[in-house]
């Protein structure tokens, strides 16, 4: 059987879109991915669509379509995307729109479904993970619940040959692995194939963080072309095994570092790495160098699938007010620290309202101690330095304090301060807990437009 190329869109809801073209055009593929949701980004998007029920998708996704879609469709390459987040129906429609303004004569849009399930979370009292709370503790500040489904929710779309696969929540390998599964057939307990094709979906996922993205150290690790960098695909054979690769005389590095880097990437035990789909085992992963960064990839195995389906809640926890400052010149570290303790004092003063005192604060010299605290910076003498204030806040009220107090150090604080900032930001957390898999019910929707 002929291999399957699969290739990486996007790693994170605001990746570049341009490698993205490239593949599209020149990579002969046979899909393409966008991975765009992260464990917060989904909660935000279920908060844009409680204020607008046609909303709650990535705001990026009729830009990626437009650049993508012709390509694809001439060259009949699947797109596979989680860009659907909180409202994949709506997610659909809106590529329907894409295709009807770009004048393309048919698209098939296969919208996957199932894995929201607040409804069950609000009923069933599920422990937390990390945490000794359950999911009860956060009451009425719960505002998503979402299930990481695997790639069996998506073989049903891909059975109906859709052009185009949008969903909410999946779990990220998996929306590489399920075409792997549905184009050569493996079987859902084919735990060795499943745990390869997971390494695979593991290594793509995002994007150019395995092509020399997020690798660059000058002098130690250099990284060509970093502002035209390749966005890496993978030639996969019926064993699972792959090559790894990108496009030529795009920039960037494939080789045995950027694998590795990523393999590594949030993996707790590379012998047990949980997923939805397989228990995957990359104790045994090999990285061989091809040359003109191609990599084989093997090794990979798996074991049965964890009985629980992992669920991302999304919650209210406050807001943050942050204000900010700058000192440059002879004694700007001096004339920093000295705003620092004004502001520490004015926020322990419970006298001015509304009152800060006790709340959770960070105070910190942006070029001094911001990274690693005061210690290592003990003895810099930087010749421009920018304080920074942010407080943890029960109200937006007290948040926006926050910001007044940076500002006011104006005329009321150390000489030559100047570009204040002022922010407030509402805090959506995140926590974790699982639930039976049989609990979960995948759904997939078919929509078509034809001119």
């Amino acid at each position: 059987m002929r291999p399957y190329r699969i290739g990486a869109g996007a790693g994170y809801a605001g990746d570049r879109i341009d490698p993205a073209i490239d593949l599209a055009e020149r990579g002969q593929l046979d899909a393409l991915v966008f991975e765009c949701l992260a464990e917060r980004t989904i909660a935000l998007a279920q908060l844009r669509r409680r204020a607008d029920p046609e909303s709650g998708f990535d705001p990026m996704l009729m830009a990626r379509m437009w650049a993508v879609l012709p390509a694809c469709v001439a060259h009949g390459t699947t797109v596979i995307t989680n860009m659907g987040a909180a409202n994949p129906l709506a997610a659909g429609h809106a590529v329907l729109s894409v295709a009807k303004a770009l004048g393309l004569p048919r698209l098939r849009v296969a919208v996957v479904t199932g894995d929201d399930v607040l409804d069950w979370m609000r009923q069933h009292d599920q422990p937390l993970m990390d945490s000794a709370d359950t999911v009860r503790s956060l009451g009425d500040r719960l505002i998503s619940a979402n299930a990481y489904l695997g790639a069996d929710a998506l073989l049903p779309a891909l059975q109906a040959k859709a052009d185009v696969i949008i969903t909410g929540r999946v779990a990220d390998p998996s929306l590489f692995l399920a075409p792997l599964v549905h184009h050569f057939g493996w079987a859902a307990d084919d735990w060795p194939r499943l745990g390869q094709g997971l390494v695979v979906g593991h290594l793509l996922e995002c994007a150019a963080q395995v092509s020399g993205g997020y690798l660059a150290d000058p002098g130690r690790v250099d990284v060509p072309d970093l502002h035209r960098v390749g966005f890496p695909m993978a030639e996969v054979q019926a064993d699972g095994n792959a090559v790894i690769s990108k496009l030529p005389g795009t920039g960037g590095r494939v080789d045995r570092l950027s694998c590795t880097a990523q393999l590594l990437y949030e993996v707790e035990d590379p012998a047990a790495y949980l997923q939805a789909d397989v228990t995957g085992d990359f104790s045994q992963v090999r990285f061989t160098e091809l040359g003109d960064h191609r990599v084989a990839v093997d090794g990979a195995s798996g074991s049965a699938r964890p009985e629980q389906l992992k669920v991302s809640l999304g919650y209210l926890d406050g807001f943050i007010g942050e204000g900010q400052i700058s000192y440059a010149g002879p004694g700007a570290r001096a004339r920093g620290e000295l705003a620092l303790e004004i502001l520490r004092q004015r926020l322990a003063d419970q006298r001015l309202q509304p009152s800060l005192a006790g709340l959770e604060q960070r105070t910190e010299l942006i070029g001094v101690n911001a990274m690693h605290g005061p210690a290592l910076g003990a003895d810099r003498e930087p010749y421009e330095v920018r304080v920074r204030l942010a407080v943890r806040c029960p109200t937006r009220v007290q948040a926006e304090r926050v910001g007044h107090e940076v500002e006011a150090l104006y005329l009321n604080g150390p000489a030559a301060g100047g570009g204040v900032t002022q922010s407030v930001r509402e805090v959506v957390a995140v926590a974790s807990t699982l639930m039976p898999r049989d609990a979960v019910r995948p759904r997939c929707e078919l929509l078509e437009w034809a001119a």
